[in-house]
């Protein structure tokens, strides 16, 4: 069943009348069908059964058949600090981390950012938001990831709660592994502190930005001991935290 977020507003009526943009959608993509049912989703924690009752290329209505609870979110919250990445990297990461169970994604700027991704992070901020619903509608998702504003590496830090962890290619003692094991006890039926993850652009994190964030309380991790992409760094280490509080089928 396709599925769809929209303004929480218009499903007050039992007649929706679906936004402009995914009225098209429906007509001219899709090509749906009166009698199609679909889910619209109001991002704020409900899933509603619709039938399709008019469709056209002047606008689409629909009769909402059931109202639901929207598919939980994962009871760890996982905010991925992303160094700054060209456009097209840094929107796959959004898209399979949104699949994966990311919360929230903030562009980072960090020392060794390229001056051109640095203001791609403010300028396509509506693109990226597109992006997280996409994602959010094709995996399921209750709710979409909130894109917070880019930030400066330093300033980043100063609305971070919870475990901080910070993936680098030189530390040598601690895994994400043995991380998670001392920092994240298994917690059946409860809720886990929010789990944020720093990850630096191509080239890495300096030498200057790890003592920072250490001295912020974060940990730095090993991935192990092969070397992976800006991109690909970010969506394993949330796939390994997830799975860890038993996220991913476990």
């Amino acid at each position: 069943m396709r599925r769809f977020f929209v303004p929480a507003d218009i499903l007050d009526s039992p007649v929706v009348a679906f936004p402009s943009d995914q009225a098209r959608q429906i007509a001219r993509v899709l090509r749906l069908r009166a009698g199609t049912q679909v889910l619209l989703l109001d991002d704020q924690g409900w899933q509603y059964h619709v039938e399709l009752v008019k469709v056209a290329s002047r606008g689409v209505e629909g009769r909402v058949l059931k109202r639901e609870p929207a598919p939980p979110e994962p009871r760890l919250s996982v905010t991925l600090y992303q160094g700054t990445l060209k456009a097209d990297k840094f929107e796959w990461v959004l898209q399979k981390g949104t699949e994966v169970g990311v919360s929230a994604f903030a562009p980072v700027v960090c020392a060794r950012s390229v001056a051109r991704e640095a203001h791609e992070a403010s300028a396509k901020a509506s693109r990226w938001r597109r992006i997280l619903q996409e994602a959010a509608e094709q995996s399921g998702r209750g709710s979409i990831p909130r894109l917070l504003p880019s930030a400066q590496f330093d300033k980043a830090w100063e609305s971070v709660r919870g475990l901080s962890l910070l993936p680098w290619e030189r530390e040598r003692q601690i895994g994400l592994r043995r991380a998670l094991t001392e920092r994240l006890p298994p917690n059946e039926g409860g809720d886990y502190p929010p789990v944020n993850l720093f990850i630096g652009p191509e080239g890495g994190f300096t030498p200057d930005e790890v003592d920072m964030g250490r001295s912020r309380g974060a940990v730095t991790v090993s991935l192990g001991q092969r070397i992976l992409r800006a991109e690909t760094a970010g969506v394993v280490a949330a796939a390994a935290v997830l799975y860890h509080v038993g996220e991913l089928g476990g």
